[in-house]
């Protein structure tokens, strides 16, 4: 109990790290100023109180499941994140390492917890994902178009010019002639256009 008594009064004052430490009744023991100061808009004394007041009510069972491998090894640290009320209808979100404490006699005392508020980086996280998203979904969307291009748009365009240059080895007058020739460039033009679109597309 000395180690976690020293780290208590060594972050006591801290103003990043949150502190706590739980009894075996699932009570607060102690909390650092800190942490006292983030979430006084639940309790101002929260000493004494059960330790899920602050925190989303789905997130007690991860607490539960931690703790319980905390006991089941007490020389190592286990991670938890849990969400914390922010005091206006929402929740920070807060990353934890958890770790048994043990009496004199190496029964069973409390949990020792230390964490940090992690909301920003969350959301940085679910900006990604987002963007992530977003390119699929544009990258799927571009698959689409370059099909569409070289199959749907470019097989009824070649269609055009073959019958063209059909068409234009018929008798036909110079006029008419003329008119088949104008019709094979622009659609030699156009499936130019079509292949350069296909080839920027998938480079």
């Amino acid at each position: 109990m000395q180690n976690f008594e020293e780290t208590k009064t060594l972050f006591n004052n801290s103003s990043l790290f949150y502190i706590i430490s739980t009894d075996m009744d699932g009570k607060y023991s102690f909390i650092n100023e800190h942490y006292a100061k983030q979430f006084s808009h639940v309790d101002t004394t929260l000493v004494g109180k059960p330790y899920y007041i602050t925190m989303h009510p789905d997130d007690r069972n991860t607490c539960i499941e931690v703790s319980t491998k905390c006991f089941e090894n007490p020389t190592k640290l286990f991670p938890a994140t849990i969400r914390k009320h922010d005091g206006e209808g929402g929740y920070v979100y807060t990353q934890w390492e958890y770790k048994a404490m043990l009496d004199d006699k190496k029964n069973p005392a409390g949990i020792f917890c230390l964490g940090y508020n992690i909301t920003k980086y969350v959301g940085e996280e679910l900006q990604l994902q987002k963007a992530n998203e977003k390119i699929e979904q544009n990258s799927n969307t571009l698959k689409n178009i370059i099909f569409q291009q070289s199959h749907l748009v470019r097989a009824p365009l070649s269609n055009i010019i073959g019958l063209t240059s059909i068409l234009d080895k018929t008798l036909l007058d110079s006029n008419t002639s003329n008119i088949c020739d104008m019709i094979l460039e622009s659609s030699r033009q156009l499936d130019e256009i079509i292949k350069s679109i296909v080839t920027n597309a998938r480079t």
